[in-house]
């Protein structure tokens, strides 16, 4: 583990102490900020985001009582960015894995796991696999295609060959290497970028910046590619349905909150209803005037939401909310 001199700062996209951990050959990119006695948050971000995208909830997490780290997960960030291997499948079971030998290695005791989009996937998949090290879950919201439509529970031989074929040559076909750097130096990135918010996100340069510097590095198309193929090709028991049995399974499932914008244009709120339904065990909270990123666009309202369901469910009152009610 190498730290870099990078000054602490406890709030924007550069937050916190950052460091590099090397796990089973990558080089992964860490934050984190606040008492090395405090209870352990780890904050996972979303698909093209970084730990960086957490610049407004680091700080009042760490007020609120917690020692809280960010992970760039494979892929993204500052971490590496491998393209495709013969053995290995960049998808949310090797992102899970990744964040049970960074809890197991750095943080080295259980943590609440919050993640945004794919981070929240990535939060329950580690739950579901690793709960040993995981005390609670949040994730806002939780995507997976499998939610609208999920996959059988035996597909034929031929059929998941023919799939993966035909998945393998689309994504090799796709210019990649062109349209990544396209998008990122051009309007593209912001009009999509405005479709995961609520407000108007036009002036926001730092959030800009955040997203388009991973999406420069010469190897961001390859790895773009790897991680298409790699969920697409996902067996039924790394979807988030499978997930959700699996954990409901254990002795004492963990405690699982979805954090939901009601604009969330990407995965919409309806998916988040529908789970309620289905599992009584878990919490949906839902957040007016947010999209995709609740947390970024509603930080106070996200935080509150969090807190309080963490203080119920894990049996303490943060700080912050001891210093409200004082």
């Amino acid at each position: 583990m190498h730290a870099t001199a990078l000054q602490p700062a406890s709030n924007g996209a550069d937050w916190g102490e950052s460091a590099v951990w090397i796990w089973k050959g990558y080089r992964c990119h860490w934050r984190v900020l606040g008492d090395p006695k405090a209870p352990a948050m780890v904050l996972l971000h979303g698909f093209g985001a970084s730990s960086s995208h957490w610049r407004h909830n680091a700080a009042p997490l760490t007020k609120a009582g917690y020692r809280v780290y960010g992970l760039d997960l494979i892929g993204f960030g500052r971490s590496e960015q491998p393209g495709l291997h013969p053995h290995i499948r960049l998808d949310n079971r090797l992102w899970a894995r990744q964040v049970a030998g960074f809890l197991e290695q750095v943080v080295q005791q259980p943590a609440v796991l919050v993640g945004n989009s794919l981070g929240g996937l990535t939060a329950l998949t580690t739950a579901a696999f690793r709960p040993e090290w995981v005390t609670a879950v949040v994730a806002a919201p939780l995507p997976d295609p499998a939610l609208m439509q999920p996959l059988p529970r035996r597909q034929p031989r031929r059929l998941r060959q023919l799939k993966r074929r035909t998945v393998e040559l689309l994504c090799r076909l796709l210019p990649l290497e062109l349209l990544v750097p396209l998008i990122s130096r051009t309007a593209l990135l912001r009009i999509g970028l405005q479709g995961a918010y609520s407000r108007s996100i036009r002036h926001d340069r730092e959030l800009h910046q955040l997203i388009a510097s991973p999406a420069r590095r010469r190897t961001a198309a390859r790895s773009l590619r790897a991680m298409s193929i790699g969920m697409a090709l996902r067996p039924r028991g790394a979807t988030a349905p499978a997930l959700l049995e699996r954990l409901a399974k254990h002795d004492q499932p963990k405690p699982l909150l979805l954090i939901w914008g009601r604009q969330d244009r990407f995965v919409p709120l309806l998916i988040g209803e529908k789970l309620q339904q289905q599992h009584s065990w878990l919490k949906l909270r839902i957040l007016d005037g947010s999209g995709h990123c609740p947390h970024d666009e509603s930080p106070e309202h996200f935080h509150q939401e969090l807190l309080r369901w963490l203080d119920l469910n894990l049996g303490r009152t943060s700080e912050l909310d001891a210093k409200q009610r004082a």
